[in-house]
């Protein structure tokens, strides 16, 4: 027994109500009611179009780093 579940009552040790919360419910206030989130004035990007995205960055950054190693436009390394 720990006094943590069980505290010291009027009729000796009294097991401690365990309260169920989640991360979100510790973070949100009772009183804040928050509006929905929405944004008019852009609309959501697909997801296909993102994926599309980063891989078109990712495809010109390789490019560019060994175009510039061969072109030895960033040096030697030592």
């Amino acid at each position: 027994m720990t006094l943590k579940m069980y505290r010291p009552g009027p009729d000796g040790l009294e097991p401690n109500p365990v309260q169920v919360e989640t991360w979100r419910s510790r973070l949100r206030s009772r009183r804040w009611k928050p509006a929905a989130l929405s944004n008019p004035e852009m609309p959501p990007t697909s997801t296909r179009m993102a994926v599309a995205f980063w891989l078109g960055l990712a495809a010109f950054t390789f490019v560019t780093l060994i175009g510039g190693y061969l072109l030895n436009i960033f040096g030697t390394i030592r």
